[in-house]
């Protein structure tokens, strides 16, 4: 009977697989898609994520990020990163090396999907086979959560993330995050000639709708080539509980609040590590106390963000009032940005 089973095979299942070989256990991961998989995301990985794949022995390839920019209009207020450098890396690069690492770790990657589990005393039955644990890692829309009863009710006010890159030379060392009414724009350098360009709102537009609402991002990236657009949502999930018996949930399957600080990896990998420690300790339920601890400061400064942004005159008052107080600014981001 295997220890492990890991339900998703994106890059926070891949590092729950690597943690569990490196703490003993027999481990498999079951991922429906094959190959690399690309989402819509940021790109940017704070200080605190690019520590813990170094730790697992992940190698990838990106752009160093020094920080984070906040801007409107003309106007910025810069966060340089404590902590040491970040990375801005394209999520398949990401993906592909995590790919790489759990294979030469000897784990065996399934390309099906769960689609039913029961719970037993002392295992659980995965699709008729027997194992002691499993790890939903399934994304945002987690099957495995709503198959388990898990899913909270869905979020009254729901955000939305569109993605693309752009093929132009990035002008700045910082992620930069521009606020406008609608929404926020996130501008990542992934490459030497590339920068990723995230859109989130609470508004369901066109791309290209939503980005005049950022005329010199828009103006700054006229006449380049860009890709196609992808997109995620609705961004707020919940989840009632993190372990239901010998099954536990990490990442976004185990709710998640928004893109808006930019950390979603370091807290999912901060995740996959709590998940395997309780298993490892033979106490799954444990992972429960851990899941709020690991992610206490994310949840109060995000879900706090995101409630008083929908506020017009609060969101205009973001970038004077980091400008006003860059301490405060600066001691958020860094306080996200550390590693767990």
């Amino acid at each position: 009977m295997r220890d492990l089973l890991v339900a998703g095979g994106g890059p926070v299942g891949l590092a729950t697989a690597l943690y569990a070989v490196r703490s003993g256990l027999d481990v498999t991961v079951r991922e429906p898609r094959a190959g690399t998989i690309d989402k819509a995301c940021g790109e940017g990985l704070m200080p605190g994520a690019l520590a813990a794949l170094e730790d697992l022995g992940v190698d990838v390839e990106g752009v160093p990020i020094d920080g984070i920019r906040y801007v409107d209009g003309h106007h910025a207020v810069d966060a340089p990163f404590r902590s040491g450098q970040g990375l801005g890396v394209r999520r398949t690069r990401l993906h592909a090396a995590l790919l790489e690492r759990v294979i030469e770790a000897g784990v065996t990657i399934e390309q099906s999907a769960v689609s039913w589990v029961e719970q037993r005393s002392d295992h659980v039955v995965v699709d008729g086979e027997k194992v002691r644990h499993v790890v939903a890692a399934d994304g945002l829309h987690s099957p495995l959560r709503r198959l388990l009863g898990l899913d909270a009710p869905r979020a009254r006010h729901r955000r939305y993330g569109q993605r693309v890159h752009v093929d132009c030379a990035p002008w700045s060392s910082m992620v930069e995050v521009h606020w406008a009414a609608a929404g926020e724009a996130y501008v990542t350098p992934v490459g030497p000639d590339e920068v990723g360009l995230a859109l989130l709102s609470a508004q369901r537009r066109p791309f290209d709708d939503l980005l005049g609402e950022f005329p010199v991002l828009r103006d700054r990236i006229a006449g380049h080539a860009r890709s196609s657009v992808l997109g995620a949502g609705p961004l707020r999930q919940r989840s009632r509980r993190r372990v239901r018996g010998r099954v536990l949930l990490v990442g976004d399957a185990a709710g998640y609040v928004d893109a808006l600080t930019g950390e979603g990896l370091a807290l999912g990998l901060a995740q996959a590590r709590a998940a395997v420690e309780a298993v490892v300790a033979g106490d799954p339920e444990s992972y429960e106390a851990a899941w709020r601890r690991v992610g206490r400061s994310h949840d109060l400064l995000t879900l706090g963000l995101v409630t008083a942004t929908r506020v017009p005159s609060v969101r205009r008052a973001i970038v004077p009032a980091a400008r006003v107080a860059p301490r405060v600014f600066r001691a958020a981001v860094n306080q996200l940005a550390r590693p767990a």
